[in-house]
């Protein structure tokens, strides 16, 4: 036993600091470099974050050194920087990875909290701020962002540099009170922050940029690149400086003429002492009141590699030396650096001659420098060679130094003779690598990078080549890697060179290694064989450049190449490491005790032949069940012609499953229990099996889809947990009595799940993965979230136990390891048990105490363990102890030879001991032991008996007393094809291949009656008509006849070689049998004679089926190729048969699968399954077939055309091999393939219907048939929602955007001083007498719309009817139905798609709403759900989810702890959220169409219903997973599954659905029970459940009738209702929203109305109107009153009056209106039209007073001028007319303007109605005279125009107006205020921004105001400049927003 233990250079920790990194400080549990670092605020752990592929954050203790928790799986190419919260509870972590992830721990917990997408460039440096909780602030490259924690959202908001700084790069930061934060710049400023505003800068602060900034009681401490330190007071005044420049720390020494001075990258200030750590590798301590001495704690190598090492001879003393050109003497006594020298050249190598007085130093250029120890003076500088020195040591006699350089030659240089040149070392043809002296000085071996092995004579340096001379020499060291005697350093079969150094100690006969992975091994000197044993250790980062042992053997030196530094390792020799257990081994996630030696030990016994076959089994599948969906979907698009046919419908008649013979042995262990009941659980094929073994009766768990792997069982023994094969593969956990899933835990293991145990509590479960890693997972199973994980081993493993005493620690066991763990956060840290040769454990139980362990070995030796040492071992079996169990006092084992064994509680004594015996069968067994002694895998004790499980098959009970019973039997391993049902009675035979024919008993009593062994295993059986006789086809190409009673040979045959594929004796008497084997022949022999009389030849390929007509005449034959043949018997003549004629013929039995009659039953993945066999029933009505993928489907016979409709079951769990019906067709028998499974399933004919079993029948292809078709349906399920931040120009503009053109230099650039008159005033202004205020900001006061056209549900009473809740746009409103006031929740970035609210009276006014979003990626336009306050406006949490797309459904579950949401995603993904703590529980695909709602049961928070296009599905909750059943329509005739759009709920598990056809679907659990036809004329949209009465509403698409409306309200069981009208006075009425409160239902519409229905009296009143449909174009303020006008697509112009806060009226036009405007005295009102029409309105009467249509495409504006003279038109047409209003209203046109390059979009007129500017769809604005129509080309007379209105985006006064991020989108609309000192702007992204006026500058500043979706339409003041109105488009809603004036 050798041991390394390492001690760190000079401290516990080496801190160590680099070029890129602050603070970086190294423990072994870390692989590769350390990235962050972070301090706990209690200053005692510390967590780390390192470089790599997949990079763990610890956070471990810095007194004991162990780690406490592990963080992992977020980050993927290392981690960047940590910072941990005020209390400790959280820690954040940024990554390295291209997004740059911020990420939150619950670090104890190893939980995400949060995490998105950082920046696009590196993040330096990342603080949460230490006053506000919940906050954080991040900065680097070019930007600072603030963060706040919401929810699972962290939400950023970029730092705004203004003009106050420049945009630059943050090196740090440090966050103080009253939200300031102070930055460290690159510049050496300091930028300090008020909110996210930069508030000022702290110039000069340092001479460059500053690197490190901390805070503490006192103030703040700074460090830059100029090497100062800086402390400043807690205002950020500073206090002092503290230059380390000036300090005597050797720093006036000359660092070479490329010196870079000294640079601070890390400083913490803490009372009087300040830590400062440098670029240079050093740590410095100092002391306030004495700053001019600081103490150097700590030092290292800095920049290039560390290659250079060498050792004093005689003292403790090592010297290094790097790329950075210093050499160092390191002391290794006290860890001190004692000196430093720097010299000219990187250096590469070193050596100490032998009387330890000179320092050679090899360098980079081909020079070499001796020192002189003492005082570090050169003696000598030769350079006679080019290239890098890479080797050079002194002879031991101190006479020569030999130099090898990468000039491929060793120089050799007398020592006394001023180290002349006395010889040269020629012939290697590559550099020199290693070198070593003989003892006596006379010869030379040296290493070259070639991998060759020289030796020279010295000091002539002539080559020696005849090796006999050498056979003698004793060499001085060993430091070569060539040689026989380190043969053992390099792996087999490998011929790298990655082992950097080697270093032999002869006195202990150990050899240490150093290589490029950082790993330092060590071996035994010497080691011949290659691929020796080692032991290894972790440190270094990277590659190790050198290794060398100390001068007295007691520390090992290793130097790392890239993290510069230098490790000192303690040597515990052998016949100490008695003493040394103490001395804990070193924790690491790699271990220390080589698990990768992979030498052939000659003391590994030979492998057990049971445990090699299950070593080698994989469980991988061609294709998991989990891709069926995917693949299936790719075929539809194939198939979609014959899909749409009409296929053949499904049988009426199902089948159950029944009994099952089989049991799970042969490569399972410990997977049988009893229950808390007496009943046996265990699992076979894809069931677990619940046995009665009173009523001989098994129930079935039929959860799993594919084979169960192993089983545990809940201590109080009433759940199980079962874990299976698959790619994602699953473990559930499930009740034993009512066959419940409880909980399934999925996502974290793949291939499959190989062992599993819960806590002696019951509240974890452990289980073990199949994938190469064989990682472990620790779950909290009831919440089903994962508590920890960690890769297990390399090596497959066996058993996973939970400490009962200790949850946290767990053993893991299998080949060749045994390992002790224990939780960390969320990892596991793991030890190797330590025993001297490692065996294979098979099976492990912890004993009495804590500590105690016992494991059953391979070679059947029981070991005992004390914590990880091993105690001693026991002898218990021959052969391996597969099973072993505890007792309260005692164990009990059983093993492979067959014996069960009980122990006492030590393992001193055997007790008893049970042999497995046929002799001690009792007679009431259900069979027969196949053999004595059977191979025991399962041991369970209870009620009195043991359980015994065996490989074989076998489940036995055997009493204490003695005898057996045998329970339940099935094949053994091997494949089970062979299968044939009595002619007439209950009993089947089976042959497999595990050589056995075994006949079964089908009646109650399910036993095996008998079983005969065969020399070969069997394919196929078959039964003569009599029943007498029974034939058997072998896999050798025999076959025999044996008596069907005793099984004994009648007659044998051999006459081919291939395995004989089926049998078949001919109806009647049985008079032919014929035999079909592989190599493509079928045999026909006559039973009487015994010879063969025939041979049926000319099939292609071997052949799968065979079938004999009613006659005995003719055989039906099945290839492999698909081919289908006929022959005649017996001579075996071949016919063709028309395929017309085939389905006449009265064939005997049908069991092929090929031909018209069973077209059907192949699926539409033909490609990847097989259907591999059939049988149709005695009455020919069903035809059951087995496929590939293990479903037994049943159809209707004939299955003619394609794709049938079927009964799928699942239950085998491959492919299932044979189907048969029993005589009397009661049951189905099948057989699976490498399940060995028989199942046995009872026939359920029609009528005889029990709901249950339908759970798994459902077809292929949902019914083509389209569900149905409406027009609000299609639109809501194809609209493509537009995100605002990637939204594009809603005109189609062309042309240069006005902040790109270039201005033209005006051409009278008057003189300064002018005697011109003033310029005038560019607007007219109205409010002249007052003093003119500007308006600072713009508050929303009210808002007109509401969103119903394409959303639903979103409309809600609060406060018991007091207020509603609705919304549109992004912006929730709150409306108090009393005051009429509204109120706002405006956090959403984007539209909101759905709305619901809390109804638990724990959350009351609680509120849900989702929003759209891009891309899933957590960013900040992904989509998230917001849950607010509906009072307070308060957020709750915002979830950010991934539902790209947006989320289109929320609900809230019974309790409101859950939130359940569908996303817009092509998946339609469901997921279901913990809101307050922002986690996700559960997502899962939701279906492939459009999900429009799910809904939580209101009486549950598991249950929910989905309801989509022709979908309808049921789930479950199941601790994290979600299970779906589809809606079973089977069970009423006709009914299809149609477009399904809204769901309620009634008592008793009862559902409905309301349908596109107007039909209600009654459903009970998820079987179709009722239809409730036309309960509306058109779809029904929208139900709602009332919680007090059950009473439900529904809403629908109705015309209005006497009778009818399209609301209705409806007793609970949906049988009794009354209509409502709602007097709407529309066509058709169509209801997208109800809610029903107190005596008054809610009800919104598609045409934006929100009217309340009074139950009793049936009065309708309207709360809520909008406009329906958008854009809305036009907008008009009236010149005098606060009322304005709108004009939409819609066809309506609405007056809204702003005071009374409603509509006033409405006109129906009857065509999209586009633009709308007043009259100057408000008397008028023009409306242009989208049709080129424009009508004239009395605003009093509201009649046309004159209409006109002179353009046929859509007017843009209309204006009156100020005058009211003249009305001018601007149309698409490119072109303005002018109407001369005093001629009367026949409205003749005057004229009109030419030559307008694009459309007209704005028109303004001048104030004295002269000229009129227009703005065009070219980025251009013109100026023309009124009303000749001339254009004004001449720029100074343009800008001496004083301007009525201004309503222009283009124009230089108006520049500013256009941001940075418009090239896809515009500036759509602007309104100058009355006051003309503000202009207020519409864009397409849906904002509304304030700024000055004018503003002629670029990106002028602005005020931007959210709410309103993409596009917006147009904005206007109204007078007086009260209130601003702007119109969207995109959400057809007006919003009004109050003007706030700045103070006088």
């Amino acid at each position: 036993m050798i041991e390394l233990i390492g001690h760190i250079v000079k401290l516990p920790l080496c801190f160590h600091v680099q070029t890129h990194h602050r603070l970086n400080v190294f423990i072994s549990s870390q692989w590769f470099m350390l990235g962050g670092l972070a301090l706990h605020p209690e200053r005692v752990l510390v967590a780390t974050g390192q470089v790599g592929k997949e990079p763990y954050i610890c956070v471990w203790d810095s007194y004991t050194v162990q780690t406490v928790s592990i963080l992992k799986d977020v980050h993927s190419h290392g981690i960047a920087c940590l910072a941990f919260d005020l209390e400790g509870q959280c820690l954040v972590s940024v990554g390295l990875d291209s997004k740059n992830t911020i990420c939150v721990w619950d670090w104890r917990k190893g939980k995400v909290l949060a995490a998105a997408p950082g920046h696009t460039d590196r993040i330096f440096d990342i603080s949460w701020d230490l006053y506000q909780p919940s906050k954080l602030v991040s900065c680097g490259v070019k930007h600072i962002k603030f963060w706040s924690l919401c929810g699972n959202a962290l939400t950023p908001k970029r730092g705004v540099f203004g003009k106050t700084g420049d945009l630059q790069t943050i090196l740090c930061l440090a966050c103080a009170k009253d939200e300031v934060t102070y930055s460290g710049a690159l510049n050496g400023d300091i930028y300090v922050w008020k909110g996210i505003n930069l508030m000022r800068t702290v110039q000069g602060a340092h001479g460059s940029g500053i690197f490190s900034m901390n805070v503490c009681e006192e103030g703040f401490a700074t460090g830059g690149r100029d090497g100062c330190v800086r402390l400043w007071d807690l205002n950020f005044k500073p206090i002092t400086v503290i230059d380390l420049r000036e300090t005597d720390q050797g720093y006036k020494v000359a660092r070479g003429e490329n010196s870079r001075g000294l640079s601070v990258r890390s400083v913490c200030w803490r009372g009087d002492h300040i830590l400062v750590g440098t670029q240079d590798s050093e740590i410095f301590e100092v002391v306030v009141h004495d700053r001019t001495k600081p103490f150097l704690i700590m030092q290292g190598h800095c920049e290039g590699e560390l290659w250079a090492l060498a050792v004093h001879p005689t003292k403790p003393l090592a010297m290094t030396g790097s790329d950075d050109r210093s050499v160092r003497i390191w002391s290794l006594i006290d860890h001190a650096l004692i000196a430093r020298c720097n010299m000219e050249e990187p250096i590469r190598c070193a050596a100490v001659s032998t009387d330890g007085i000179h320092l050679a130093l090899g360098m980079k250029d081909g020079s070499f420098t001796v020192l002189r120890v003492r005082d570090m003076t050169e003696v000598v500088h030769i350079k006679d060679r080019k290239e890098a020195i890479h080797e050079l040591k002194y002879s031991p006699d101190g006479g020569h130094l030999a130099v090898g350089s990468n000039d491929n030659s060793v120089d050799i240089y007398g020592v006394v003779q001023r180290y002349k040149k006395v010889g040269e070392c020629i012939g290697s043809n590559s550099f020199i690598t290693h070198m070593d002296w003989s003892t006596d000085s006379k010869f030379l071996q040296i290493n070259d990078g070639s991998g060759k092995r020289l030796f020279y004579r010295m000091p002539s340096g002539k080559e020696v080549t005849n090796r006999e001379e050498l056979k003698l020499v004793q060499w001085a060291s060993w430091t070569c890697v060539l040689g026989p005697e380190v043969n053992g350093i390099w792996p087999k079969y490998s011929d790298i060179n990655d082992i950097n150094s080697v270093d032999a100690n002869f006195n202990n006969q150990v050899l240490v290694t150093a290589d490029d992975y950082g790993l330092v091994k060590l071996l035994r000197y010497p080691c011949v064989k290659k691929g020796a044993k080692f032991k290894k250790y972790l440190g270094h980062s990277a590659h190790i450049t050198n290794a060398r042992w100390s001068h007295d053997y007691q520390w090992v030196i290793t130097i790392g190449g890239a993290d510069h530094s230098v490790f000192q390792w303690k040597f515990v020799p052998e016949r100490k490491s008695k003493e040394a257990v103490h001395i804990a081994p070193q924790e690491s996630l790699a271990d220390s005790n080589s698990e990768e030696s992979d030498s052939d030990q000659s003391d590994v016994p030979e492998m057990d032949s049971e445990i090699e076959q299950e070593t080698q089994l994989t469980y991988r599948r061609q294709i998991y069940k989990e891709d069926l969906p995917q693949l299936k979907e790719q075929c539809k698009e194939k198939h979609r012609a014959t899909a749409m046919k009409k296929r053949e419908r499904a049988p009426g008649s199902g089948v159950k499953l029944h009994f099952i013979h089989g049991y799970r042995g042969y490569d399972c262990r410990s997977n049988l229990f009893y229950t808390q009941t007496g009943e046996i659980v265990y699992h076979v094929a894809a069931i677990g099996v619940v046995y009665n073994r009173q009523q001989n009766t098994q129930r079935f768990y039929m959860g799993h889809d594919d084979d169960i792997l192993c089983l545990a069982i809940h201590p109080l023994k009433d759940f199980v947990a079962t874990g299976q094969v698959g790619r994602d593969s699953a473990i559930h956990i499930w009740d034993t009595e009512t066959l419940k899933p409880m909980s399934v835990l999925r996502g974290f293991h793949q291939l499959g799940v190989c062992a599993l145990d819960f806590s002696a509590d019951g509240k974890r479960l452990a289980s073990v993965g199949l994938d190469e890693n064989h990682t472990i997972v620790l779950w909290d199973w009831r919440k089903g979230e994962k508590l920890s994980a960690m890769r297990g081993s390399k090596d497959k493993i066996f058993v996973v136990k939970i400490n009962p005493y200790l949850p946290d620690k767990l053993i893991t066991a299998g080949v060749k390891h045994i390992k002790f763990w224990h939780k960390a956060g969320g990892g596991l840290i793991g030890r190797k048990g330590n025993m001297g040769k490692t065996e294979t454990m098979m099976c492990a139980v912890y004993g009495w105490s804590e500590e105690m362990v016992f494991s059953g070995t391979c070679t059947g030796d029981i070991c005992i363990w004390r914590d990880m040492f091993l105690m001693k071992t026991v002898k218990a079996h021959d052969g391996p102890v597969f099973s072993v169990h505890a007792l309260e006092k005692g164990f009990v084992t059983g093993g492979k030879d067959g014996i069960v064994a009980l122990w006492d509680d030590t393992f001193e004594r055997c007790l008893k001991t049970y042999a497995i015996k046929r002799s001690v069968l009792a007679p009431g067994s259900k069979g027969l032991l196949l053999e004595d002694n059977p191979s025991i895998r399962a041991i369970s004790l209870g009620h009195g008996h043991i359980l015994v499980g065996t490989k074989n098959g076998e489940i036995l009970e055997v009493d204490k007393s003695g005898p057996i019973t045998l329970l339940v039997q099935g094949h053994m391993e091997g494949e089970v094809w062979g299968l044939a049902t009595h002619p007439h009675l209950p009993l089947c035979a089976t042959v497999s291949d595990d050589k056995t024919l075994r006949i079964w008993d089908l009646s109650p009593s399910h036993c095996m009656l008998a079983v005969r062994k065969l020399r070969k295993g069997g394919r196929c059986c078959c039964f003569s008509p009599d029943g007498k006789a029974l034939a058997v086809g072998l896999n050798d190409g025999s076959f025999l006849i044996v008596n069907a009673d005793t099984l004994e040979d009648l007659v044998s045959f051999h006459h081919r070689k291939d395995i004989i594929s089926d049998i078949r004796f001919s109806p009647g008497v049985g008079k032919y049998l014929a035999v079909a084997s592989g190599d493509t022949f079928v045999d026909i022999y006559n039973v009487m004679s015994s010879k063969r009389v025939g041979v049926c030849k000319g099939c292609l390929n071997y052949i799968t089926h065979l079938d004999w007509d009613k006659r005995g005449k003719l055989l039906q034959v099945n290839t492999g190729a698909k081919e289908q043949f006929f022959f005649e018997a017996p001579r075996g003549k071949r016919q063709t048969i028309p395929a017309t004629e085939v389905d006449k013929i009265d064939w005997s039995t049908w069991t092929c699968v090929l031909g018209s009659s069973v077209e059907g039953i192949w699926p539409l993945i033909n490609e990847v399954t097989e259907v591999t066999a059939a049988c149709l029933s005695n009455d020919r009505k069903v035809l059951a077939t087995g496929d590939d993928l293990g479903y037994v489907k049943l159809f209707r016979y004939p299955v003619k055309g394609k794709y049938a409709k079927f009964k799928r079951y699942v239950a085998h769990s491959t492919h299932v091999t044979n189907v048969r019906w029993t005589h009397d067709d009661s049951l189905l028998v099948t057989v699976g393939g490498s399940d060995t499974c028989l199942m046995i399933w009872a026939h359920e004919p029609e009528g005889h219907r029990e709901f249950k079993q339908c759970d798994s029948e459902e077809s292929d292809i949902e019914s083509e048939d389209d569900g149905g078709y409406d027009s609000d349906v299609t639109r809501e399920n194809e609209i493509t929602y537009t995100i605002k931040a990637l939204s594009t120009n809603m005109r189609p503009m062309t042309g240069v955007k006005p902040h790109l053109q270039l201005k033209e230099p005006s051409v009278d650039e008057r003189p300064p001083v002018s005697r011109a008159l003033p310029q005038p005033e560019k607007l007219q202004t109205n409010n002249v007498g007052k003093k003119k205020r500007p308006i600072e900001d713009l508050v929303l006061e009210l808002v007109f719309g509401y969103r119903g056209n394409d959303c639903r549900n979103n409309v809600h009473y609060l406060n018991e009817g007091a207020d509603i809740i609705y919304h549109t746009a992004s912006v929730g409103i709150v409306l108090n139905l009393t005051t009429s006031c509204q109120s706002f929740y405006i956090e959403h970035s984007d539209d909101i798609l759905c709305l619901t609210i809390n109804q638990h009276p724990k959350f009351p006014n609680v509120v849900a709403t989702g929003q759209v979003g891009d891309t899933g990626d957590m960013s900040a336009t992904s989509p998230s759900i917001h849950v607010w306050d509906a009072m307070t406006k308060q957020t709750l949490s915002v979830l950010r989810c991934f539902h790209s797309g947006g989320v289109c459904s929320v609900s809230f579950s019974a309790t409101g702890k859950l939130l359940l949401s569908v996303g817009l995603d092509p998946e339609h993904t469901v997921t279901i959220w913990k809101w307050q703590e922002g986690a996700k529980v559960a997502s899962r695909v939701g279906h492939t169409q459009r999900i429009f709602v799910a809904e939580f049961r209101p009486d549950s928070d598991t249950h929910f219903v989905s309801v989509g296009i022709k979908h309808v599905r049921f789930w479950t909750l199941a601790g994290r997973a979600l299970l779906s059943k589809k809606g079973v329509l089977s069970s009423i005739e006709d009914a299809r599954m149609q477009t399904m759009l809204s769901v309620a709920f009634g008592a008793n598990n009862l559902t409905f659905t309301g349908t596109i056809s107007g039909d209600v679907c009654v459903w009970k659990e998820h079987i179709l029970v009722r239809i409730v036809a036309k309960a509306h004329t058109g779809p029904v949209f929208t139900m709602y459940t009332t919680l007090r009465d059950g009473l439900i509403v529904t809403g629908g698409k109705e015309r209005p009738s006497k009778e009818g409306g399209a609301l209705k309200l409806w007793d609970q069981e949906l049988k009794r209702c009354r209509a409502f009208r709602l007097e709407t006075g529309q066509v058709i009425d169509c209801v997208r929203s109800v809610c029903r409160g107190k005596g008054k239902i809610l009800v919104g519409t598609r045409n934006a109305e929100i009217i309340e229905v009074g139950e009793k009296n049936a009065a309708c009143n309207i709360l809520v109107n909008g406009h329906m449909d958008g854009p809305i174009w036009g907008l008009g303020t009236h010149p005098s009153r606060d009322v304005f006008l709108s004009a939409a697509e819609d066809g309506t112009v609405r007056l809204w009056d702003i005071p009374e806060k409603k509509m006033l009226n409405k006109v129906n036009l009857g065509h999209p209106a586009r633009t709308i405007a007043y009259s100057p005295e408000g008397d008028m009102v023009a409306i242009g039209m989208k049709n080129g029409e424009f009508i004239i309105l009395l605003v009093a009467s509201l009649k046309i007073w004159g209409k006109k249509r002179d353009r046929r495409s859509p007017i843009q504006d209309i204006r009156f001028s100020p005058n009211s003279r003249y009305l001018a038109v601007g149309s698409t047409e490119s072109a303005v007319d002018f109407y001369d209003l005093t001629y009367g209203p026949q409205l003749n046109r005057i004229n009109c303007c030419r030559d307008i390059p694009s459309f007209v979009m704005q028109m303004d007129f001048s104030a004295d109605s002269c000229y009129v500017q227009i703005s065009t769809g070219s980025y251009k604005r013109l100026a023309y005279e009124v009303p000749s129509g001339k254009q004004v080309t001449e720029q100074s007379q343009i800008d001496r125009i004083t301007w009525a209105t201004w309503t222009s985006v283009l124009g230089d006064e108006v520049v500013g107006i256009w941001s940075r991020n418009t090239d896809k989108a515009d500036v759509t609309c602007a309104c100058v205020s009355h006051s003309g000192l503000n202009i207020v702007t519409g864009d397409d992204f849906g904002m509304v921004k304030l700024l000055d006026f004018p503003c002629p500058e670029k990106f002028a500043k602005h005020k931007r105001f959210m709410g309103h979706s993409a596009h917006l339409t147009n904005v206007r003041f109204t007078n007086g400049d009260r209130y601003v109105v702007s119109a969207g488009g995109d959400d057809r809603s007006l919003f009004v927003w109050r003007c706030v004036h700045a103070p006088h």
